[in-house]
């Protein structure tokens, strides 16, 4: 974890914590105790939030050893006290919302703020990669109220679904549509569409747009 995040290095641990996320997303299945699930989840989220919510403030107080362990415990327990509630949906509606809300903030600061460096690029990147979880976040919503929206993915607990939906959306999201995972009711299909259109639309115009600003900027500098 960055000790100091600025506006020219933050993108990097923010990063480093997507592919975490997606990596865990795949081994996640593995994993027997559900409290394990629910601490590695706990540990990633936050780090995704001190990767984009500390660049405005040098101290924050989960950035500490202390406190981001007090924040992870807590986190933890308020993922037990979801479950026992039998309230996976807000759970997956706070999560909608936090991926949107760093996506949001990433996509601030790669936009609209100054010229392009290399920490925008990877900002760029980073900000793919939370496109495919938030539709992954819509796809779990869509599960939880049709339970036949998707063939391949049998509605179970949260973290169950978790890692087939993940891997469907950057499927979607990339458009490769390998096939084993396919919507079945119309507003999964709709999402799926949105999500590759939208996917396409960032890689052709907002990705090269950076790109070439990048390289105009090189060549001014020249």
């Amino acid at each position: 974890m960055i000790r100091h995040a600025t506006e020219q290095n933050n993108f990097a641990s923010l990063a480093v914590a997507l592919v975490l996320l997606l990596f865990t997303a795949a081994v996640v299945d593995e994993i027997e105790s559900t409290f394990g699930q629910r601490l590695v989840e706990a540990s990633l989220v936050l780090t995704l939030a001190i990767g984009v919510w500390s660049i405005k403030k040098e101290r924050v107080w989960f950035r500490t050893g202390l406190g981001f362990t007090a924040a992870t415990l807590a986190v933890v327990l308020a993922g037990l006290v979801v479950d026992l509630a039998g309230l996976e949906t807000v759970r997956t509606l706070i999560l909608l919302g936090f991926f949107v809300l760093t996506a949001w903030l990433a996509a601030r600061q790669v936009l609209f703020t100054g010229p392009i460096d290399e920490n925008k690029m990877i900002g760029a990147v980073c900000i793919y990669l939370l496109l495919g979880l938030v539709w992954a976040m819509l796809y779990l919503l869509v599960l939880a109220v049709q339970p036949t929206a998707f063939n391949g993915v049998a509605p179970t607990a949260w973290h169950a679904d978790f890692p087939d939906i993940v891997y469907f959306s950057f499927v979607s999201l990339t458009t490769l549509g390998f096939g084993d995972v396919t919507p079945a009711e119309p507003i999964a299909r709709f999402l799926v569409y949105l999500e590759a259109v939208v996917g396409q639309f960032y890689l052709a115009i907002l990705v090269v747009s950076l790109v070439g600003i990048r390289l105009s900027d090189m060549k001014r500098r020249g």
